[in-house]
């Protein structure tokens, strides 16, 4: 399969579908560009080559057709800035004017796309959408990791024009090599942290993780379910009743396939949802009446320390605790160190999901783990062994 290294972009025009889906205040001035930076280097990979980077992307929730609220204008001059040269804008995505720009495009020009979705065919990936929009580029380039999960006519459908010259950008590239490093090659044991509240949001993960890892611990807001499904008493901690059964079935199949399941054996607990509240360290199936599990405790926190860095391979995807309370952030705090502490060691770490990325950050520990990844949904259903679209598309499967 080529790659954006090995292919020759001299003299072509590059159709490069990014994600531009940026946060941005009420004067419409972009609060948050890690994304925009994230596709920089694949853009100016075409611009050395001597090719013309045509740009696409969908920006804000257009409801019906175009909007000046959602209108790609209110990025063209940050993406300006950050690549150093003027870039163009077309006022449509599609279209004999826009084909007419993106031709008369010369060497290391820069054309950026109107918002795919004012058009209703982005979204229900109509291929004759795909079609106009495949016109505007002679190479089609994905590094959209973002909206990978999607089956849209810029993100999948369009990879049917491009037989021949189709691709990952850097950061799709460096998102699936480093995901495949856990999920399809990892070195042993490999440990799984999952956090969040919810059992009901991660049970196909937890599920797909069981035929995969050695180790998987379960913590954060979900602990709860486990440990009433087992009799114990949370008191007023987070808890699915509807879910115990499924706790229960958990369990049973992490034992039938080996796998070490861990589920914290002390708590913090407060009798309050507070930063503020009083606290006690309690073991985790006699959280009294009132109170509420919000962290895990130093025994728990002993015991994932030892597994964790003993471990070749870990994927963190949620905190252990109310990171967002200081009070409540130790547990998280010592996952992130003892992660920190493995990758030294030589193990591979990988870290997704907002509130795992928001915790190492906070922390201060992003830079000694093996990789972060950028992706929300779509990296959630990849760990749930699916098939992203805009990653088969590329890879012709």
């Amino acid at each position: 399969m080529q790659t954006i290294d090995t292919y020759d972009f001299s003299g072509k025009r590059a159709l490069i579908r990014v994600d531009f889906n940026v946060p941005v205040n009420e004067k419409f001035e972009i609060t948050d560009d890690t994304r925009m930076k994230a596709a920089i280097p694949t853009i100016k990979k075409v611009i050395k080559d001597g090719g013309s980077p045509v740009i696409m992307s969908h920006f804000g929730r257009p409801k019906n057709g175009p909007e000046k609220a959602s209108s790609m204008c209110h990025l063209v001059k940050h993406l300006s800035e950050l690549l150093g040269q003027p870039v163009k804008l077309a006022p449509d995505c599609i279209g004999e004017e826009v084909k007419k720009m993106t031709v008369a495009l010369k060497p290391g020009e820069v054309l950026l796309l109107e918002n795919l979705r004012f058009h209703k065919g982005e979204t229900a990936g109509d291929e004759s959408f795909a079609k106009e929009l495949s016109e505007n580029g002679d190479c089609w380039v994905n590094d959209a990791f973002g909206t990978a999960h999607r089956a849209h006519a810029s993100t999948s459908v369009i990879a049917k024009f491009f037989p021949n010259d189709k691709m990952f950008g850097y950061l799709i590239e460096k998102e699936v090599i480093n995901l495949d490093k856990v999920m399809l090659k990892p070195s042993r044991p490999f440990t799984a942290i999952m956090g969040g509240s919810k059992v009901s949001s991660k049970i196909t993960i937890i599920e797909n993780l069981l035929n995969k890892v050695d180790n998987l611990i379960l913590g954060g807001g979900m602990t709860y379910t486990f440990v009433k499904a087992n009799g114990g008493n949370v008191g007023n901690s987070l808890c699915e009743d509807d879910y115990l059964q499924t706790a229960i079935d958990i369990q049973k199949k992490a034992k039938e396939k080996g796998v070490k399941l861990f589920i914290a054996t002390d708590v913090v607990a407060a009798d309050s949802f507070s930063n503020d509240a009083k606290t006690q360290i309690v073991k985790s199936d006699e959280i009294p009446a009132g109170w509420e599990g919000l962290d895990v405790g130093p025994e728990t926190n002993k015991k994932l320390k030892e597994i964790i860095e003993s471990s070749g391979t870990i994927l963190w995807n949620g905190p252990v605790g109310v990171f967002e309370f200081d009070t409540f952030a130790v547990g998280s705090h010592a996952v992130a160190e003892a992660i920190v502490a493995a990758t030294k060691k030589g193990a591979f770490s990988l870290i997704g999901g907002g509130d795992s990325v928001a915790c190492i950050n906070k922390f201060g520990l992003a830079d000694g783990v093996s990789y972060i990844s950028t992706a929300g949904g779509a990296l959630l259903e990849y760990l749930e062994g699916k098939t992203l679209p805009g990653i088969a598309a590329v890879r012709g499967k």
